[in-house]
């Protein structure tokens, strides 16, 4: 996949020349929701035998109309994790607009003139609540007047889950309040970001379990505190582990949050090294021990306990095959 990026205006020189097809969407998370998008994209792009294109923007527009007081915006995906997964989905071109003022303040009118038919698209395909202006009037049932027959829409209808609709806040809570099962059935994958492993404190190394601590961007949403069962991508190898979110309580008060993440069976120093951390079980809550035995237990038990998780994700996933 390549990845196109545009500002506004952009030059007929910087787009592709030929027909296409063009999901669009800010696509944060590339959940099933969007999923289901890009699928239907795809069917239209070989049905005409034309590259699938999707578009989307560099940061959340609320970031555009923001007052005195800054946004603190928390994405499920940056752009390079959205990038990633959209090369998954079978998309053969990214559009990536900066999301500029001059973008921002164009009319429904202008915006389907230069981000739809000026990107040559032959079908537009977007999800049922996809605007693109305020979204009393540029929604998808107004989008026909605005394309004037240049090229064909599809509207794709809402995907629910436990009775509502999947959407990317609904996500980042679920996520926020601990709930990462439901939270990675709706993405239809596990949860992930990247971050640099950096020193910490070394007392996972007295203890018997040394830990990677992970610096990563603020933008990126981390879930609640607790331990969990992770996989952890490093050096395109894929090692099991336990990773926990919390404030190292038993040994303070008033401490900052950190990541931590024990690898299983792994002993190699990686301090400096890109790792991606995909979240796939939550195993129990932040707990406060009242001695260094006491964690140290507890610690063997979340070994075993993610063994035991990812064995059993093997074993059933060998029995669906």
């Amino acid at each position: 996949m390549q990845t196109i990026k545009l500002h506004h205006p952009f030059s007929n020189d910087q787009v592709l020349k030929g027909p296409i097809v063009l999901a669009l969407g800010f696509f944060d998370g590339v959940h099933r929701g969007h999923q289901r998008v890009l699928a239907a994209a795809r069917r239209e792009a070989s049905k005409r035998r034309l590259p699938l294109v999707a578009m989307t923007f560099d940061m959340a527009p609320s970031i555009m109309y923001q007052e005195l007081k800054p946004i603190e915006v928390k994405y499920l995906t940056t752009v390079e994790a959205k990038e990633r997964l959209m090369a998954h989905h079978g998309v053969d071109y990214l559009y990536l607009v900066q999301y500029t003022s001059q973008f921002a303040y164009q009319t429904p009118q202008e915006f389907v003139d230069h981000y739809m038919a000026g990107l040559n698209a032959a079908v537009v395909v977007a999800g049922f609540d996809y605007t693109y202006g305020k979204k009393d009037i540029a929604n998808m049932q107004t989008l026909p007047d605005y394309a004037k027959g240049r090229f064909e829409i599809v509207e794709v209808p809402e995907l629910a889950f436990q009775n509502k609709k999947i959407g990317s806040r609904r996500i980042k809570t679920l996520l926020e309040e601990g709930q990462l099962g439901a939270a990675n059935q709706a993405l239809g994958h596990p949860y992930f970001f990247k971050g640099t492993v950096i020193h910490g404190e070394k007392r996972g190394r007295t203890l018997g379990y040394p830990t990677a601590n992970l610096s990563f961007s603020e933008e990126v949403l981390v879930p609640a505190v607790g331990v969990y069962a992770v996989e952890c991508e490093l050096n395109h190898h894929l090692y099991r582990g336990m990773a926990s979110i919390g404030y190292n309580v038993t040994f303070g008060d008033n401490r900052e949050q950190t990541v931590e993440i024990n690898l299983l069976d792994f002993e190699e120093e990686i301090y400096g090294e890109t790792m991606t951390v995909f979240w796939h079980a939550y195993l129990r809550p932040e707990l406060k021990f009242d001695s260094a035995e006491a964690l140290v237990a507890q610690l063997h038990q979340d070994a075993l306990d993610t063994a035991t998780y990812f064995d059993q994700q093997a074993l059933e996933e060998m029995n669906e095959g």
